[in-house]
């Protein structure tokens, strides 16, 4: 072979390897395209309301106004009046539909074409419940309720004006400072009259329906107060399982409850306390004994009774103006002065924390407040100096099971930090959540 032919061959070679170069080069690009370009199908979740799955219809929603019945709202939704009678009184034995309130929601579930014919009408009489009458095939009704969840979470702070004040510059629902207030620390602590410097550590719940509608602080499991340089514990107990009792004991299983409550009514100030040595520039400086408590508070603020027992006194008198005096044994007895209105009569019979009346300024009053007073044995004496009877301990079959239930919360209560400054609503990194479908 010449020289020339020996080249010529050698062109061939270079030019064949750089053509496969090119064409495996090309499908190589091509490959890799076609997998950047690939498609990926996104499956949209299934969303369901009601027990509904809520893309098969076309969904209307209102809430009930002013003259609207079931009847009306379901004719101007299309369905003639031989239906919406048939439909109500299929529906009677599980709703009713003449209790249509005014402002609740309502929703319709229409067909999805061009004819929309209603198949299924919602009502929700509140946030947590829900009635479905179904007429698409044959025709039922049924009550039923959202899911919920609870959140468990946990808040801690220093007192510098109030409870009040420093829970709500927290971020956390004002019904946290009622439940602490009146339902567990109402016969140990004064909220009146926290002192500043005061701390608090609570362990509590919120609620959520369906998710995401926030429903309020649902329940306290267990709470901690420094209050004059003393401790008050606080833990959540059942003690009765098959009647569903709870209440609330202290770190030494000792009942937070007493036989009467501290103060009629909440949220309060006193302006004048008992006093037999009470001396009134007005008259003198004469000696005006006062043996009542005053609690200031505004005009129509709601008035307990402190314990339980039968009203023996409601009217109207002279400088007492509206009152209402309670007998609650043999040994106590409790008068409530300057009502705007009294809520009782005499006879009837009342529970510890129940309305009896309503703060005023009838009688001889110079601002609304409600005047206090109690008897013990027939005198009247300062309730906040009286050692007052307690309400039952807890059995002692179970203060060895209580003790041990509440090891685990009263440590956790112990390793919080009291935050004196205000945090951002932030989650709690911390908290527990836990659903329950009813």
């Amino acid at each position: 072979m010449n020289f020339t032919n020996s080249v010529r061959l050698n062109s061939k070679y270079v030019l064949l390897a750089i053509v496969s170069l090119l064409i495996f080069g090309c499908k190589e690009k091509e490959e890799e395209s076609i997998e950047t370009t690939e498609e990926i199908a996104i499956v949209e979740p299934e969303i369901y309301e009601f027990g509904f799955k809520i893309k098969d219809f076309i969904v209307k929603r209102d809430t009930v106004r002013r003259g609207d019945s079931f009847g009306k709202i379901l004719e101007k939704n299309k369905i003639g009046y031989p239906q919406i009678y048939e439909i109500a009184t299929a529906a009677k034995d599980s709703f009713d539909v003449r209790k249509l309130q005014i402002g609740k929601p309502y929703t319709i579930l229409c067909s999805k074409d061009s004819l929309q014919t209603p198949k299924c009408f919602i009502y929700q009489p509140n946030l947590e419940e829900y009635v479905v009458v179904n007429f698409q095939d044959s025709i039922h009704a049924y009550t039923s309720r959202k899911p919920i969840k609870y959140v468990e979470r946990t808040v801690t702070g220093v007192i510098n004006n109030s409870i009040s004040v420093t829970l709500d510059e927290k971020g956390v629902s004002p019904v946290l400072t009622n439940k602490l207030a009146d339902n567990i620390y109402a016969w140990t602590i004064d909220f009146s009259r926290l002192q500043k410097g005061d701390s608090f550590k609570v362990i509590y719940t919120d609620k959520y329906i369906d998710d995401t509608i926030y429903a309020g602080v649902h329940d306290v499991k267990a709470a901690y107060f420094n209050h004059n340089s003393e401790p008050f514990y606080a833990f959540k107990f059942q003690t009765d399982s098959v009647k569903g009792i709870y209440d609330y004991f202290d770190d030494e299983a000792k009942n937070l409850r007493r036989a009467f409550l501290k103060s009629p009514i909440s949220f309060i100030r006193i302006s004048s306390r008992y006093n037999l040595n009470r001396r009134i520039a007005y008259y003198g400086y004469a000696l005006r004994p006062h043996k009542g408590t005053d609690f200031a508070a505004a005009v129509g603020t709601p008035i307990m009774a402190t314990a339980s027992g039968v009203v023996t006194e409601s009217r109207y008198k002279g400088g007492n103006g509206n009152y209402v005096k309670i007998r609650h044994n043999s040994t106590y007895e409790t008068q409530y002065l300057h009502m705007q209105k009294r809520k009782v009569k005499v006879g009837q019979h009342v529970k510890q924390g129940d309305v009896i009346g309503w703060v005023g300024m009838t009688g001889n009053t110079g601002g609304p407040h409600v005047c206090y007073r109690f008897w013990k044995n027939g005198r009247q004496v300062d309730p906040f100096k009286e050692e007052l009877p307690q309400a039952e301990p807890i059995s002692e079959s179970l203060k060895t099971e209580y003790l041990t239930f509440i090891r685990p919360i009263k440590e956790q209560l112990d390793s919080l930090l009291i935050e004196e400054e205000h945090e951002e609503d932030i989650p709690n990194e911390n908290m527990i959540t836990y659903n329950h479908n009813q």
